[in-house]
């Protein structure tokens, strides 16, 4: 008899096992536990498809709205509300295309691609910015580290398009490091996104020339 609890005694497994049969309680807190889990994993692995669906029906709406009257008037005017169709962005090498709304908050930002408001419009002077999501909402800025200078880069506005060449190879910053989306005196248009994948660590950043005059100019 004593052979025996001193083998169990030694045997992890074999203590684990006499707890789960002599306690209920044991064996429905590791039920709980796995169940918690198997949620768990469900949401990590169901989160992006959601976005991705959601973003997909919501471009829907907003390619409708980019052709509207009521959005080109807006447009003209300046005053596009947050949340609502500015530009559709379009870049051939890496097979994006995607409507930009007005703005950068969470909720405008589940469209895909936002306009930061502080910047110029689309194919205007200055440094015009634009963000998007990586991994989620239609993912449409997922693959721009593949871009390389001479890429091109379109925008297409209710009163007009542009092109933009891409004049540098994608580079990081840190994520409070806001110079890139400063002023400057020429057309420039900066795409930012996070990075590294599903991390806000850092930014990845591609930067294009406005090719041609700017609008207004």
């Amino acid at each position: 008899m004593l052979g025996q609890q001193g083998s169990r005694s030694n045997d992890p497994l074999g203590r684990a096992a006499s707890v789960l049969r002599e306690r209920t309680w044991a064996r429905r807190l590791i039920s709980a536990l796995s169940v918690a889990m198997l949620l768990a994993a469900v949401g990590v692995l169901g989160y992006p498809v959601y976005t991705n669906l959601y973003q997909d029906q919501v471009q829907g709406g907003l390619t409708d709205q980019l052709a509207s009257p009521e959005l080109e008037q807006a447009y003209r005017a300046g005053n596009v509300a947050e949340g609502q169709s500015l530009t559709r962005l379009k870049i051939p090498s890496l097979d994006v295309d995607v409507v930009v709304v007005e703005g950068t908050t969470v909720s405008a930002l589940r469209a895909g691609a936002g306009h930061y408001r502080d910047t110029p419009l689309p194919c205007e002077p200055g440094n015009v910015a634009i963000a998007g999501h990586r991994t989620t909402y239609g993912k449409p800025f997922s693959q721009i580290d593949r871009m390389k200078p001479g890429d091109l880069i379109i925008l297409e506005t209710p009163v007009g398009s542009c092109t933009y060449s891409v004049n540098k190879n994608p580079f990081i910053v840190a994520p409070t490091d806001f110079s890139v989306v400063a002023p400057t005196p020429n057309g420039t248009l900066t795409l930012t996104t996070c990075h590294p994948r599903n991390s806000a660590a850092q930014r990845l950043i591609v930067q294009a020339d406005l090719q041609g005059p700017a609008a207004g100019a």
